[in-house]
């Protein structure tokens, strides 16, 4: 078993500081910037959320399927840290900046700069996050290697989750246009260096090799609709909700039932490299698991931190606070994502789970008693739900590594990159998804900022959003996480039979 030097550990967390200068920007400040400052309607950046992160689909599995094919004498994964660094950065700046356009141009403008802003972060992000598979293959040191990871990434969100109100006034100086623009020039340069800093520190060692043939790439983009049909019809009634979207979903996920059944029932011979893939991921319960999981977490966290910048502005009256309790909330998180290796070992990685999102969820929905000038208890409440909130992502990640373990032991077969990419994928989906859930809900008031009106009917939902309505997802992620079958005594056996089956 690999055990991890501190120095590559910290130098592997420095890359999700850098990807979480884009993520946490991206799910928390773009849904307010797009109505606020760019000037988009509520219902039109529902409808860019929902469309852009569908996109992500075909992105994310093509990229894991192509990072798990890959090799060169840095590793799998690694290269694509650093060559994608460079575009993500320039993205990430183009996404805030507001050109001088007609709504339409606006419009345009933000879908090409928000699909190619999720492209690159899908080109660097899902590679990283693959590493943490083979960078080590003990299950306790990859837990450890995962809060490390953790802590980087709060330390990224302090900065654009805090410090950007206080950025974009300085540089601002009155144009919150021109404050969001030169802030992203800072936090472009910050993720070039992290991200460097971790190609340089980390280092790839459970090793398999992949050989990809023309003709398996021409059977990946043949099979990959039917993977994110469902992830389509979904979405499609996710927005509309009505009868005709309704039947669309139900016959979109019966279609894909049938399809992958029929695909199971053929002998493993007459079946392409893609396919046992997608089959080997499709009959992997832990994965499966996690896949729900991994939705209903970001959910719970989506909409907490997407509703905040609402929160402050219109019920706490005081936008100046907000950077302060984004703050206070990323500083409480890091000792949560370093504690999160210790407390596994005593409770167990899903006992931990479980009862650290429940926790959470119950003190988040006390929110909802909280008066404007009752901003300590706020805080207070704010800051003991995401210490355990924090513990989940590190724990979640760390048991995408193990169920990919566990796919290995049950086929003979690994698509880390694979196992990742759907993982990621499937959160980024729930970010889109509880974007446009703030959006719709707002827009089903008829808000729009520049009416008081409408701000003051929106004003009771804004409430839920911040309090019961998240709540609700993370009982329901509590609840499921009980299902997962992988015990800390299943896996010591799984990796032991893979340490010797390697050797071989």
């Amino acid at each position: 078993m690999t055990r991890l030097a501190i120095t590559e550990k910290i130098g592997y967390a420095a890359g999700d500081a850098a990807a979480n200068l884009v993520w946490r920007g991206a799910l928390t400040y773009l849904a307010v910037f797009y109505t606020d400052v760019f000037g988009l309607t509520a219902a039109a950046a529902a409808a860019l959320f929902l469309i852009v992160r569908l996109t992500d689909g075909i992105t994310d599995i093509i990229v894991g399927m192509l990072a798990d094919r890959s090799n060169s004498r840095w590793g799998k994964f690694r290269p694509w840290v650093l060559f994608s660094s460079p575009l993500l950065a320039l993205f990430m700046v183009m996404s805030f900046t507001t050109p001088e356009f007609s709504q339409s141009g606006k419009l345009a403008y933000a879908y090409f700069t928000y699909i190619g802003l999720t492209l690159f972060y899908t080109l660097n992000n899902v590679p990283y996050s693959a590493m943490m598979g083979v960078m080590t293959d003990d299950q306790q040191e990859r837990t450890s290697l995962s809060s490390y990871r953790f802590a980087g990434a709060f330390v990224g969100g302090i900065f654009v989750m805090g410090l950007l109100p206080e950025f974009v006034k300085y540089f601002g100086q009155g144009n919150e246009q021109l404050g969001y623009q030169y802030t992203m020039y800072l936090f472009a340069l910050m993720l070039l260096v992290f991200m460097l800093i971790t190609f340089v520190t980390t280092k790839e060692r459970v090793v398999t090799t992949e050989t990809p043939t023309p003709g398996e790439f021409k059977d990946l983009f043949k099979n990959l609709p039917f993977v994110l049909l469902p992830f389509a019809a979904i979405s499609l009634f996710f927005y509309y909700r009505d009868l005709v979207t309704g039947i669309i979903c139900a016959v979109a996920l019966f279609i894909c039932y049938v399809v992958i059944n029929k695909l199971k029932s053929k002998p493993q011979d007459k079946l392409s490299k893609t396919q046992l893939d997608f089959i080997d991921l499709l009959s992997n319960r832990p994965w499966l698991i996690l896949i729900g999981m991994g939705f209903l977490l970001i959910m719970y966290t989506g909409i907490r931190y997407g509703v905040a910048a609402y929160y402050f502005k219109y019920i706490i009256n005081n936008e100046t606070l907000l950077g302060y309790y984004f703050i206070t909330l990323l500083v409480i998180s890091i000792p949560g994502a370093l504690a999160t290796n210790k407390l596994s070992k005593v409770f167990g990685k899903k006992a931990l789970f479980a009862g650290s999102l429940a926790l959470s969820g119950f003190i988040n929905g006390f929110i909802f008693w909280v008066q404007p000038e009752q901003i300590e208890l706020l805080f207070v409440l704010g800051s003991v739900s995401e210490f355990f909130a924090a513990i989940t992502p590190a724990l979640y990640f760390a048991m995408l590594g193990d169920s990919a373990d566990y796919s290995e032991w049950k086929t003979g077969r690994r698509a880390t990159g694979l196992v990742y990419s759907a993982g990621t994928f499937i959160q980024k989906t729930g970010g889109g998804f509880a974007g446009a859930l703030i959006l719709l809900i707002l827009a089903n008031q008829g808000y729009n900022s520049q009416d008081s009106e409408s701000i003051h009917a929106a004003k009771d939902s804004i409430i839920w959003l911040m309090s019961w309505i998240p709540s609700i997802f993370a009982f329901i992620g509590a609840s499921l996480i009980l299902f997962y079958p992988i015990s800390g005594h299943l896996m010591n056996t799984i990796n032991s039979e893979l340490a010797i089956s390697r050797k071989q």
